[in-house]
């Protein structure tokens, strides 16, 4: 049985180092992340299927800062009418929050991703829901290593991604 086996056989190849890895919960995640924001410099990708109005308050001015030195954000996020009314209603608040600062939001079909990119260096990815979470058990980890991070920007399809690629930065 070889199911560990990848199709990206540079995914398992020694010279595919990690610079750094951190694992985070529900209490440390958001500490970490908002750190890795404040430092992003280019692009910052974050995909999240749900969105509150709670946790777009609580990372408002971060965001503010990011379209403010010129960094590209893009959300992706499942489309609203995917979610049940309250749902639908915190997500469509949320997104029209972001498009009023300038941030790119994509809107997806059956979205379930929690990840986040920064910089094309810095991957999160887990359980938890960035853009949403409220009080679930979730983990989070945080690998930082160029060459990966690029691998996976290619696998999640993030260079065919007209709107991302657009602002093409790197």
């Amino acid at each position: 049985m070889n199911w560990l086996h990848t199709s990206t056989d540079d995914a398992l190849s020694p010279n595919f180092q990690t610079t750094s890895y951190i694992l985070s919960d529900e209490k440390n995640f958001y500490y970490n992340f908002e750190r890795d924001l404040l430092e992003a410099k280019k692009e910052v990708i974050i995909e999240s299927p749900f969105i509150t109005i709670s946790k777009v308050r609580s990372l408002k001015s971060i965001f503010e800062l990011l379209i403010k030195k010129n960094t590209k954000v893009f959300i992706i996020t499942r489309h609203p009418d995917e979610h049940n009314a309250f749902m639908a209603e915190q997500s469509e608040a949320g997104i029209r929050f972001f498009e009023s600062i300038g941030v790119q939001v994509l809107m997806c079909k059956s979205h379930h991703r929690k990840i986040a990119m920064i910089d094309r260096g810095i991957i999160w990815k887990g359980s938890l829901n960035i853009l949403s979470h409220r009080n679930s058990r979730e983990f989070m980890e945080r690998e930082e290593n160029k060459q990966k991070a690029e691998v996976m920007y290619k696998f999640l399809k993030y260079d065919q991604i007209s709107e991302i690629n657009n602002h093409l930065l790197y």
